[in-house]
C-alpha cells in the first residue's frame, strides 16, 4: 500500500511540474507526512530531489517550445540559490521543534495554490523574446531580491517556489504562463538541487527504494505533462490544475487529522 502512494505521489508531482511548473513537494510532501507518516524533513527531502530532475525535463520541454528567458532566469538563479542554502537549514532548526509543521505547511500552500488559480487564473502576458525589450532593469534587481526570498522559503518548506516564481515571471515581469512556467522550472532545477543537498548533509535520512519509486515516476509524470501543457489552451490548463490542487490539499489534511 505504501508503494502505490509512493508512485501516485511521485506521478502527481510530475503532472503539477509539467503542467503549472509547481514544485514537487506540493504533492509529496503532503502524501508522505500525512498517509506514510514520514518526518517531514525526510520528506522535504525526497520532494526535492525529485524536483530535480522533474524541473530539468519539464524546463528542457518548454525550453525545445521557445518557452524559456534564459538571461533574465539565470540573473534570478544566482539569488535564489543563496537563498535556498539558508532556507534550508533554517528549516532544519525548524524541524527540530516541530516535526509535522513543515508537513502542515505544504498542505495548507496546496490548497492556496488551487484556490488561486481556479480564482485568478493567469492567461495574458508577453512571450520570452518580446520580454527581453519591455522589462527594465530595475525590475530585474527587484526579481534577484524576490528570488533570495523564494530560494528561502523552497529550502525552508520544500515547496512553494514554483508558484511564487510563476507570481514573479507573471504578475512582475508580465510574461504569459507557458513562458513563466519554463523559466521557473530552470530555476527550479537550481534551487532543488541545492536543497537536495543541504537536506542530506545536514542529516536527513532517504530511503533508496521509495525515494527511486517517487523520483522516477515524478520525471514520467514531468514529461508527459509538460509535453500536454506547451499544446494546451492556457485556460483550460488554470482550471486543470487548480482543481488537482484544491482536492489534493484537503484530502491529504483529512488523512492527517483522521
Amino acid at each position: 500500500m505504501l508503494y502505490l502512494v509512493y508512485i501516485l505521489a511521485g506521478a502527481g508531482a510530475g503532472v503539477v511540474t509539467g503542467l503549472a511548473g509547481l514544485s514537487a513537494a506540493v504533492v509529496i510532501t503532503p502524501l508522505l507526512v500525512s498517509v506514510c507518516e514520514w518526518q517531514s524533513y525526510d520528506a522535504v527531502t525526497v520532494a526535492l530531489a525529485a524536483d530535480v530532475l522533474a524541473s530539468l525535463l519539464t524546463a528542457y520541454t518548454y525550453y525545445k517550445n521557445k518557452n524559456i528567458d534564459l538571461k533574465n532566469g539565470m540573473l534570478v538563479a544566482i539569488t535564489a540559490f543563496i537563498g535556498t542554502i539558508i532556507g534550508s537549514y533554517c528549516g532544519y532548526l525548524f524541524s527540530q521543534s516541530q516535526p509535522d509543521g513543515l508537513g502542515y505547511i505544504s498542505m495548507i500552500t496546496t490548497i492556496g495554490l488551487g484556490i488561486k488559480f481556479l480564482i485568478k487564473p493567469i492567461e495574458e502576458g508577453h512571450d520570452a523574446e518580446s520580454g527581453l525589450e519591455h522589462i527594465s532593469k530595475k525590475k530585474i534587481t527587484q526579481s534577484m531580491l524576490f528570488g533570495c526570498g523564494i530560494g528561502w522559503i523552497c529550502g525552508f518548506t520544500g515547496s512553494g517556489g514554483g508558484i511564487l516564481m510563476l507570481t514573479v515571471f507573471t504578475l512582475h515581469l508580465g510574461y504569459n504562463l507557458k513562458v513563466a512556467v519554463g523559466t521557473s522550472t530552470m530555476i527550479m532545477t537550481l534551487v532543488a538541487l541545492t536543497g537536495t543537498v543541504s537536506h542530506i548533509s545536514m542529516g536527513a535520512t532517504v530511503e533508496i527504494l521509495p525515494t527511486l519509486l517517487v523520483v522516477i515516476c515524478c520525471v514520467i509524470g514531468a514529461y508527459v505533462s509538460a509535453k500536454f501543457a506547451n499544446k494546451c489552451e492556457i485556460k483550460k490548463l488554470n482550471k486543470v490544475v487548480g482543481t488537482c490542487l484544491g482536492i489534493l490539499g484537503v484530502i491529504t489534511i483529512l488523512l492527517k487529522l483522521i
